[in-house]
């Protein structure tokens, strides 16, 4: 198998896996951290990153399933990149403090 599918399916499980902690802070009324407004993105700003990768995740999964190749390696895959993300978000945070005024622990 080629590894091409695979990795696309890990980066659309990265995509949609950051497009939730957006739109659950759009959804809140928070601000959060985006490449479009920086570290105080307004909850608008957060609902249209979040769409935005939400549906470039669907969409390069779709493209990685039309081929009519076998699914199972390409969801393990996608559930790759989708942990791959949850580590990247709690470790990241607890690092660099990404979303944190105070910055991060112990400084």
């Amino acid at each position: 198998m080629r590894h091409g599918p695979l990795l696309a399916a890990a980066a659309a499980g990265v995509l949609c896996a950051n497009a939730l902690p957006h739109l659950g802070t759009a959804a809140a009324g928070w601000r959060m951290l985006t490449p479009l407004g920086g570290r105080d993105s307004s909850a608008w700003i957060n609902g249209i990153w979040g769409m935005t990768n939400l549906a470039g995740g669907l969409m390069l999964l779709r493209t990685v399933a039309r081929d009519g190749q076998e699914v199972g390696p390409r969801r393990e895959s996608f559930g790759v990149g989708t942990a791959a993300f949850a580590v990247w978000t709690v470790v990241g945070e607890r690092a660099f403090a990404f979303n944190s005024s105070s910055g991060a622990p112990g400084r």
